[in-house]
């Protein structure tokens, strides 16, 4: 049985620990592992941080995390009217480069793109959607 629910967050990185507790409370209930939970959790506050931080950039804008899940898969969308951003056409960052030759940044995005199963991203009604899947191992 699928299961919805939603919170709705300030853009203050004080926020995150909330939607990160309801995360491990909720997938828990529907039988994740310890890592799902962990990689889920990661992805999810990685996205919120990045909205705050290169979004808004300044407090007073909301976020919506909304969640469906079931026993087999969460689903995550994270919604904002930050300015328009596709985060998945942020390139693959230069692994092989030392860090000094790196450019700064981008790391967020290809930790997120690790650790989940399903990213999309879709601009709709002045909202940046970014939705997140991750698939329980049965």
């Amino acid at each position: 049985m699928d299961h919805s629910f939603e919170l709705i967050i300030d853009s203050d990185i004080e926020e995150i620990p909330k939607v990160s507790a309801l995360l491990d409370e909720e997938m828990q209930t529907y039988g994740f592992g310890r890592e799902e939970i962990l990689d889920t959790q990661l992805a999810v506050e990685e996205a919120i941080t990045n909205v705050i931080n290169h979004g808004y950039k300044k407090p007073g804008g909301e976020i919506i995390v909304s969640c469906r899940i079931s026993p087999d898969r969460i689903e995550v969308q994270i919604i904002d009217a930050a300015p328009r951003f596709d985060p998945l056409s942020v390139p693959e960052p230069e692994l092989d480069s030392t860090i000094e030759d790196r450019e700064a940044g981008g790391l967020g995005v290809f930790l997120i793109r690790q650790v989940m199963d399903e990213i999309s991203y879709r601009y709709e009604n002045g909202k940046n959607i970014l939705v997140l899947i991750k698939r329980r191992m049965l």
